[in-house]
């Protein structure tokens, strides 16, 4: 059993906590080759990694193909194999496709925008049969629109086709198939077109990403993300202007981790003020210490709360205006409250951080026999009486230090951060040696 003075245990942290989360996702077409961003959710978002610098070289989409060929787009055994938009074969028909478009039209480029009335319907026909074929998930068909750089001039074609096609089909199944693909791809090009106007903007203003955060942050969603992921990929063959998207995107991300940042700060402290004001506006002192110790017993006594209090008290006890008995009541407020975020540290870590302040050798060994020597624990209002095993203190000695080596503080419990020091880490090396060699 470890006696620990109370004056000896080290501060709680006081500073503001932060819960960011993660929320990656890997497009199913990427592979090991392709580095993918962490993307974040609407309300909070912590930078992991950047935007893909050099992906792998992706397929054309078939919209190429049905441009080009439409001979080429749907093969004769369709209703039997279905077309995949990402396949080799479709790179195949998109090079034989605008073969045929250079030669018939005279076209160097073969663009959608240099089609009459009459072959744009043919080529939104062909691709509206390779959609019903296919049938792409919403993944695809965003990464096939995405990659496309027909798609523009298509588009308001394509969406009437269907409605044309769909109001003289006969067959209801057929006809609730074109609407539906219909209806689904315009909710998809109009969630692009929104990401775009947005990519667009920031673009227009790199040096003006925090004020458009600020302004838009709701439309920093991880499907734009997304988005922006899919065109950085598209670039594949200009690598200059996909590394300036990529470093665009890594901008705004830490834009949007920023604001989100502030923001939470700023709510914990507005939590924290009301909090405060509850407590002090007790009618009594003893009222005051339960309501911190109600808070401490829910979980709610965080870091925000003490750092107020700590500073209302360090304000009181440098002023010369504060009468004596306010001086005292915050001065047991805080240490109440600091008592009780004593006690919501893992107890290895307050183990620790006494056994850290013994210098002598032996009386170190002595205070490794005292933690492991089981017991009843006590927490008393100057002294603790706690107890561990030597598995669980090296195990929390070996994480320390392996935070400290790998440079992973952020790992670590916001109790144990203020042991990432060079010296306390030899002291940590030299304790966890001292167990192995004597207590396992």
């Amino acid at each position: 059993m470890n006696t620990i003075p109370g004056f000896l245990q080290t501060s709680y942290s006081l500073g503001l906590s932060k819960s960011n989360q993660f929320y990656p996702i890997q497009p199913s077409i990427l592979n090991s080759r392709v580095s993918v961003i962490s993307y974040p959710s609407n309300t909070t978002i912590k930078r992991d990694s950047v935007l893909v610098a050099k992906p792998d070289r992706l397929q054309r989409s078939s919209l190429k193909a049905v441009v080009g060929d439409a001979a080429s787009a749907i093969p004769n055994d369709c209703a039997e194999e279905p077309i995949s938009l990402f396949s080799q074969p479709d790179q195949a028909f998109a090079h034989e496709g605008l073969a045929e478009e250079h030669s018939e039209n005279g076209n160097e480029e073969g663009d959608a925008d240099c089609l009459d009335d009459s072959q744009m319907v043919k080529v939104c026909d062909k691709l509206i049969g390779v959609f019903m074929v296919d049938k792409p998930t919403l993944t695809d068909w965003r990464r096939l629109l995405a990659f496309s750089k027909e798609w523009n001039n298509i588009r308001p074609h394509f969406f009437k086709r269907c409605q044309i096609k769909a109001d003289a089909e006969d067959d209801p199944g057929l006809k609730h198939n074109l609407l539906r693909l219909g209806r689904k791809l315009t909710e998809i090009d109009e969630d692009m077109q929104r990401h775009n106007n947005l990519l667009e903007v920031v673009k227009a203003a790199p040096a003006e990403i925090k004020e458009v955060v600020a302004k838009r942050r709701k439309d920093f969603t991880k499907e734009f993300f997304v988005h922006l992921q899919t065109v950085t990929e598209s670039y594949y063959e200009d690598p200059t202007k996909q590394a300036a998207l990529a470093k665009l995107g890594t901008s705004c991300l830490d834009a949007v981790q920023a604001y989100d940042t502030l923001s939470e700060d700023r709510e914990a402290l507005n939590v924290a003020e009301l909090k405060f004001q509850d407590i002090v506006n007790s009618p009594s002192l003893d009222v005051a210490c339960k309501k911190i110790d109600n808070l401490a017993e829910k979980n709610q006594l965080d870091s925000a709360l003490v750092l107020m209090i700590t500073k209302a008290w360090s304000a009181a006890k440098e002023s010369n205006m504060a009468k004596d008995e306010v001086k005292d009541t915050l001065y047991h407020l805080y240490m109440t409250a600091r008592g009780n975020l004593q006690r919501l540290m893992p107890k290895e870590i307050r183990i620790l951080k006494y056994l850290l302040t013994i210098e002598d050798p032996e009386l170190r060994i002595s205070g490794l026999k005292d933690a492991f020597t089981p017991g009843d624990e006590l927490e008393g209002k100057d002294v603790d009486c706690l107890y561990t095993t030597p598995e669980k203190l090296h195990t929390w000695i070996c994480t320390i230090i392996n935070a400290y080596n790998f440079s992973q503080e952020g790992t670590l419990i916001r109790e144990a951060r203020d042991l990432m020091n060079p010296t306390i880490i030899q002291r940590c090396e030299e304790l966890k040696k001292l167990i192995q060699d004597k207590f396992m």
